[in-house]
């Protein structure tokens, strides 16, 4: 028999190799463990398995499966973390990888040439709209000239409510301090209210409600490609949505014009549209990128639906806990009273020396974070927590409201015990990943220092100048504590208090 001729066997050697390297990498491919999650059904995944709250059903949900657990809602493969570490891993040591936002259907299938910077993609427009948001519109110097604004607002909404003490009859906080904050962004942003005018404040209030309630309903598009746009449309929803941002739209095309108006009376500080306005002037300053006025319309809009709820939702939880707790009400009235005496009202100057007050705060941002899920992430590459992969175009959410309540980081985490702060360093700057109410790394909230000292301000002229009573034949025990569904988590039951004037 003749000997094998090369011809024959170098093939066979090859084939054998190419055998081996794909058994290896079949092998690697069953190492790579996904994370644990419920069964999911056909088609719909684990839609079925979210009810209305759908921050707490993913809590319950990760008692069961661990605190990194995929799901699958729709066809979109979504991680959902509700521990510290796990949220650290996604928040800061894998940030660039998951600092994208998903083609949700607020931005990316409205008839509009402009994103909502909140939900805008990474990427060069998302990095230079930011920019100005941080060195323009919040940065420390400029949150601070907005000083007069917020405590000549609150002082109104002080002598409103000193009108219905005369009657002893309970008043909606709940209404008064969401007209607050409305006034205020309205006049920080704007230069002026707009009662009186074609769009009056109450208005504008309705519209951005309604803009805000859209952006958390369900879109069947957001879920099932190509087929949920076209259920979207026969439901009507989509032209709900279109409706709604086509008014704010034409509402901030109106306030640019005003502001071009050359005879338009100003305030004595520049408002944001100023700021903005004057950038797109000034074009070198900021390099190759050109700021345009639908750019200033995508900050005015994230203003707004980000702004007018987050700030009253927290003083509005923060007086639902006192109400429910009258010793820490007179412990933090007691605070603010001594250290204001008879001056008449809270200064910003005065909060910093209001350390009660401050933990009062954190704990109510560590029980009712504003938004509990954060919003959506998207993974541009493939990452590992946890010892899990995580794939590209994987939906990502921070489940804040579970990490806030998690018994291995909190003693007794369901009370409200502001005292759990004294001597403690964790603050919600985004440097501690077990209280992340406001966001951590790229993504986290650039308006945070102006929310926080609306909130604080708020708070402390409320304890100083009232005493707060329940409604005739209510008792602490009797306060609803549900919460409203949507991307922002309101008190379901408007909070009804009677103040009485002090002293």
């Amino acid at each position: 028999m003749a000997p094998y001729s090369p011809d024959l066997w170098l093939p066979l050697v090859l084939l054998f190799l190419s055998l081996l390297f794909l058994l290896k990498k079949i092998l690697e491919l069953k190492e790579q463990k996904e994370p644990p999650g419920p069964p999911k059904l056909p088609i719909i995944g684990n839609l079925h398995q979210l009810g209305a709250l759908i921050h707490q059903s993913l809590w319950q949900l990760s008692k069961k499966h661990g605190p990194v657990m995929l799901l699958h809602l729709g066809f979109v493969p979504t991680l959902v973390v509700s521990s510290a570490e796990a949220a650290k891993k996604v928040l800061k040591d894998h940030d660039i990888s998951c600092c994208s936002r998903p083609p949700l259907i607020g931005i990316g299938r409205l008839s509009y040439n402009y994103l909502d910077i909140s939900f805008a993609p990474y990427g060069p427009y998302w990095r230079e709209i930011r920019k100005i948001c941080v060195l323009q519109i919040f940065s420390t110097k400029r949150v601070q000239s907005f000083q007069v604004i917020r405590e000549a607002e609150v002082a109104l909404l002080i002598d409103s409510l000193a009108q219905s003490t005369s009657s002893a009859s309970p008043v909606d906080l709940t209404d008064k301090i969401m007209s607050l904050t409305a006034n205020m962004i309205c006049r920080i942003a704007f230069g002026r209210s707009f009662e009186g005018s074609e769009f009056g404040k109450g208005r504008f209030q309705e519209v951005v409600h309604e803009a805000t309630a859209m952006m958390s309903s369900f879109f069947a598009a957001d879920f099932f490609p190509y087929v949920g746009r076209i259920v979207d449309r026969l439901t009507g929803i989509h032209e709900r949505l279109e409706k709604s941002f086509h008014e704010l739209d034409c509402f901030y095309q109106q306030v640019i014009e005003e502001h071009l108006n050359p005879g338009r009376t100003k305030e004595e500080h520049e408002d944001i549209v100023d700021v903005l306005l004057n950038i797109e002037k000034e074009q070198d300053e900021f390099g190759t990128f050109k700021l345009t006025k639908d750019h200033v319309k995508a900050i005015l809009m994230d203003l707004f639906l980000a702004g007018v709820d987050t700030g009253a939702i927290t003083v509005v939880w923060a007086m639902t806990e006192l109400a429910r707790k009258p010793g820490v009400m007179k412990k933090v009235q007691d605070e603010v009273r001594s250290h204001i005496q008879e001056r008449g009202k809270v200064r910003e100057s005065d909060v910093e020396q209001l350390h009660y007050l401050k933990m009062v705060v954190k704990e109510t941002l560590r029980l009712h974070p504003p938004i509990p899920l954060l919003l959506p992430k998207e993974t541009m590459s493939t990452i590992e927590i946890s010892g899990y992969q995580i794939y590209p175009k994987t939906q990502v959410y921070v489940n804040v409201w579970a990490i806030g309540r998690d018994p291995n980081l909190w003693n007794n985490p369901e009370e409200f015990f502001p005292e759990r702060f004294i001597d403690n360093s964790v603050d919600f700057s985004g440097q501690h990943f077990e209280f992340l109410p406001f966001g951590a790394g790229r993504r986290v909230c650039p308006a945070m220092n102006m929310a926080i000292t609306m909130v604080e301000l708020t708070l402390a002229n409320l304890l100083y100048h009232f005493n707060w009573k329940l409604p005739h034949g209510t008792k602490e025990e009797d306060i609803n504590m549900e919460e409203a569904p949507g991307l922002s988590v309101h008190k379901k039951i408007a909070l009804s208090l009677v103040p009485i004037k002090y002293p």
